[in-house]
């Protein structure tokens, strides 16, 4: 008997699966605080590994409807790695030439993912930062005919997160959410979950997480005025709050270890913040944006070192 056709249209693709990530309860940090729950939106569950794969397909998306992106077209964009990783991986799938403008500096584990993904990467001086490696992928753009996404000014970013990270905590949490603490980078993310999660309730706090005046914690970042994405918009930002490297980097041991979750080092920053809001607000539904995972962090030495850096 002859076999049925396949049909391809049954199954997933690597796009369709961003999204809809995981909600998990932290058990063993947040028991006994006034009854209150912390969530961790595992972000890292992504099929390109963080929450930067949903603006990477979305900006991607939005130049291919514009008509800006071409088959076989060449795109570059700066990054200080999650958006790089997350746009091989979307370049890969779409057919596009990638090349990523990094500071040197960054994990061993981001450059190796990148490049197996496909992209080229052109690394900058680590001291300049990257507000430095911006000014060299607008200078590719130009050099080489490449299209910029400009993830610090897409619109397509914040949107990507207005339509699905915001909506899918509402509902995983059946509209009792109160708080959610993000940690701010490009800002997309906090920008566009702020604006969906108000109009669903203008009780729910939106807190972003920086770092605090001398701390360099990778993923967060606050910008000097002349580089502040122009994606930010705090109109629905209640409050953001300073969180030292040292104390983000013991909170994301702790996850490891008392909570069973790998995640990379701005996702400890945020479940400070969010242990923290947890504390102050009794019978609180506080949930905190998980990033990415942690093993694109073990070459940094992030986990080895057994000494508490700094108490909670």
């Amino acid at each position: 008997m002859a076999s049925e056709t396949p049909d391809p249209g049954r199954y997933a693709t690597v796009e369709s699966v961003v999204g809809n990530t995981p909600l998990v309860r932290l058990q063993r940090l947040a028991s006994g605080d006034g009854g209150s729950l912390v969530l961790a939106k595992l972000e890292g569950n992504n099929p390109a590994g963080s929450v930067k794969d949903r603006p990477a397909f979305a900006m991607i998306a939005a130049a291919e409807a514009s008509g800006a992106l071409l088959p076989g077209a060449t795109l570059v964009e700066a990054t200080s790695g999650n958006t790089g990783i997350a746009l091989a991986a979307a370049a890969a799938v779409k057919g596009y030439r990638m090349i990523l403008v990094m500071p040197a500096g960054s994990s061993r584990e981001r450059f190796s993912t990148m490049r197996a993904y496909g992209a080229e990467i052109v690394e900058t001086e680590q001291e300049l930062g990257i507000e430095h490696a911006r000014d060299v992928a607008e200078a590719i753009a130009t050099e080489r005919s490449a299209l910029r996404l400009d993830q610090f000014a897409n619109p397509a970013n914040p949107a990507a997160h207005e339509a699905t990270t915001g909506p899918e905590l509402w509902e995983q949490t059946g509209g009792t959410l109160t708080h959610v603490v993000s940690s701010m980078g490009t800002t997309g993310t906090i920008t566009g979950l702020s604006r969906s999660l108000k109009r669903l309730s203008t009780a729910v706090q939106v807190i972003g997480v920086q770092p605090a005046p001398g701390s360099q914690i990778a993923g967060i970042r606050a910008w000097s005025p002349g580089y502040l994405p122009a994606i930010y918009d705090p109109t629905h930002i209640d409050e953001i709050r300073e969180v030292t490297r040292e104390r983000a980097i013991a909170t994301t041991r702790e996850l490891a270890r008392l909570e069973g979750l790998l995640l990379g080092v701005s996702s400890g920053g945020a479940a400070a913040i969010a242990l923290d809001i947890a504390r102050e607000n009794a019978g609180a539904t506080v949930a905190f944006i998980a990033c990415d995972r942690g093993d694109r962090y073990l070459s940094t030495g992030m986990f080895d070192d057994d000494e508490p850096a700094e108490s909670r």
